[in-house]
């Protein structure tokens, strides 16, 4: 069993009301071979919402208290991401979910990288708050993209 982040599987749960549908991954959810999580979502997050970035570093560091998460109005969501990241670990490990595939570029689930916290569609290395958790659990985060490598 593997996890993957619900967008991915074609749920309209990012944060404009979308998905990010990835064929291959929907056809694993069929078959019964993924769970699906939306950190986001289970942080209490509403769909849609607005957009948010990481500000002053990377998921790592919201983790740490050196960073936060802040939405496109300026309000600190950090709480709430950290809370869903958290809430998606449990889920992880109740299922034995051998590693876990996160939509690239979330504040959330970024493995390799992230927007830059300018709200400029810029982005930078780094990882979301909930890969950087499972990271640090021993959990292995990869993207999409490199789900699509493996085939």
């Amino acid at each position: 069993m593997i996890a993957v982040s619900s967008c991915l599987a074609g749920i309209r749960c990012r944060y404009n009301g979308t998905h990010s549908l990835v064929e291959k991954i929907e056809e694993l959810v069929k078959q019964n071979k993924a769970v699906l999580i939306c950190p986001e979502v289970l942080g209490g997050f509403p769909t849609p919402r607005e957009s948010a970035e990481i500000i002053g570093g990377s998921g790592a560091d919201v983790l740490d208290g050196s960073a936060k998460v802040i939405d496109k109005s300026g309000r600190d969501v950090t709480k709430l991401y950290v809370q869903g990241a958290y809430k998606a670990l449990e889920i992880i490990k109740e299922v034995n979910a051998s590693y876990v595939v996160l939509k690239e570029n979330s504040p959330s689930c970024g493995s390799s990288m992230i927007y830059n916290g300018t709200f400029s569609s810029s982005k930078i290395p780094g990882e979301g708050v909930t890969a950087a958790l499972l990271r640090r659990e021993g959990i292995q985060v990869i993207s999409e993209n490199e789900l699509l490598d493996m085939a």
